[in-house]
């Protein structure tokens, strides 16, 4: 199995768990506009590109007249940043030294300590897309975090607010106060690069500032990387480590192509990156409302093996099967039912289940679309209003959960209801609601959200199994969690 790890240095929360191979497309049962969509789209007016009409940013290299990697790096530098974050932890805790931390499964990161509250500190990258001090950088980079200190290439150094933030793609909004106008790096088109196309990353893995490495393209649209239903990845050889999150891969005309959000730790050649034009559709709703909206269809999805397209009488595989429609949803308000092929949306082919998530998450709330479906052999063309999503978080769970105490943990029984609430996959287990910090549920690397579905290596469906199987146990139990599309083992122990 593929494990994959999101390379903040030092970020306690960040996930690493491994790509679960075994599942096929047919047992992706998604809930459309929960968990897959993708980022909705903007208008691209002059006002929406603030990095291109506020900024003063480089402009690309003419074709055909690209510098070396060195002339291209000191060109571009001053519009790469290295950001520092610290917060405010308990001291139950001990881990890799500092720098090391995110090349360990969450896992194997250590405990111990005396008890009392102290700094924790990371490192990221990110770079400058306004000349007023507006910074990309990876969602993971700066989330939870007490302060956020942004150092430029000439020793500069400004602490920065958090403007938005989306957790779907990994990407953050950061706002420096500059006292001169600051040099903006200019952003690029990834539809245009190919595998084998030459790339350059500079950011600042393990602490050091400013380190540029160069490599190619190795592939374009990598998914189920780091177990999200988001990837969508640009792969790459060029070194990036631990660090490097956040920072900007650059294509030879000096404009930036990627963020780099995510390594395989077993192989330091695969690195995967944020596309940036998955950033240019979001980063104007970042600023204006700190968040992103998406459009919702309510349908669950699945793919389309050999065996449904002969039973449905379909000529090929192609399309997103309808297995559930939800209530009070456009689809239903549409007409669409359950067994319906989507084959086009919005005049967008759907040829991969999916595509159809990030088709309906570009679409602005509230407009209509055309929506073509394969019934019962025949194509029919329907009319649908893409409404919006709705993300609600587990705090605001009306649900009674279960306090456990001596793991440092709340949970309570994933029902249906529940499932189709917060867009998790499934309803069978238990759901986190609460983690404690410095618990040994945190320490363990659980996080709120996550479904127990076994306790030592035996299946469990409810809270009072989980409550039983925790009893059982002397001073840990091995835990299987799944979080989205993955799973791993994980060594709970008991407070002591």
């Amino acid at each position: 199995m593929a494990a994959f790890v999101i390379f903040t240095l030092m970020q306690i929360s960040a996930p690493s768990f491994a790509k679960n191979e075994e599942t096929s497309p047919g047992l992706f049962d998604r809930l459309l506009g929960r968990d897959q969509a993708e980022t909705t789209p903007v208008t691209e007016t002059t006002a929406d590109k603030f990095w291109e009409s506020e900024s003063e940013a480089l402009s690309p290299i003419p074709a055909g007249t690209h510098p070396g990697f060195a002339d291209l790096a000191e060109r571009v530098s001053p519009g790469v940043v290295s950001i520092r974050t610290s917060q405010t932890v308990s001291g139950n805790r001990g881990g890799a030294p500092h720098g090391f931390g995110e090349m360990l499964p969450f896992p194997f990161r250590g405990g111990g300590g005396d008890g009392k509250p102290r700094k924790r500190e990371g490192a990221g990258s990110g770079f400058v897309i306004s000349k007023d001090g507006y910074i990309v950088t990876n969602n993971h980079v700066i989330e939870d975090m007490d302060e956020v200190i942004v150092a430029f290439k000439n020793g500069t150094e400004l602490e920065a607010s958090i403007v938005g933030r989306d957790p779907k793609t990994d990407i953050a909004l950061i706002k420096v106060e500059p006292e001169n106008p600051l040099l903006a790096l200019p952003l690029g088109n990834s539809e245009v690069i190919r595998p084998g196309d030459w790339v350059v990353a500079i950011g600042n893995p393990f602490g050091l500032e400013h380190t540029v490495t160069a490599g190619i393209v190795s592939a374009m649209h990598r998914r189920d990387v780091i177990g999200g239903s988001y990837d969508d990845f640009i792969q790459t050889d060029a070194a990036i480590n631990p660090g490097n999150s956040g920072g900007p891969l650059m294509n030879l005309a000096g404009e930036v192509i990627g963020i780099n959000t995510a390594i395989n730790p077993r192989a330091n050649t695969i690195g995967f990156t944020v596309p940036i034009n998955m950033a240019k559709t979001i980063l104007p709703q970042l600023r204006s409302q700190g968040k992103v909206t998406r459009g919702w269809l309510g349908v669950v999805i699945q793919g389309i093996t050999p065996e449904l397209a002969e039973s449905f009488g379909l000529e090929n595989e192609f399309g997103a099967l309808v297995s559930k429609v939800l209530p009070e949803s456009p689809a239903l308000d549409a007409g669409i039912e359950r067994g319906d092929v989507i084959v086009e949306f919005n005049q967008s082919p759907v040829k991969e289940w999916r595509e159809l998530p990030r088709l309906v998450g570009e679409t602005p709330v509230n407009e209509p679309v055309q929506v073509i479906v394969v019934r019962n052999g025949e194509r029919k063309t329907l009319k649908v209003k893409v409404g919006a999503l709705d993300e609600p978080e587990l705090a605001g769970i009306e649900s009674p959960d279960t306090d456990l105490s001596e793991f440092g943990l709340r949970a309570q029984n994933l029902t249906p209801e529940l499932s189709e609430q917060l867009g998790v996959e499934g309803d069978g287990g238990v759901i986190i609601t609460e983690v404690e910090p410095g618990s040994p549920a945190e320490e363990a690397g659980i996080q709120r959200g996550d479904v127990i579905i076994e306790v030592d290596r035996k299946e469990i469906n409810t809270l009072g199994e989980l409550k039983a199987r925790l009893a059982d146990t002397d001073k840990s139990a091995l835990i299987l969690v799944r979080r989205g599309d993955s799973t791993i083992y994980v060594p709970l122990k008991r407070r002591e």
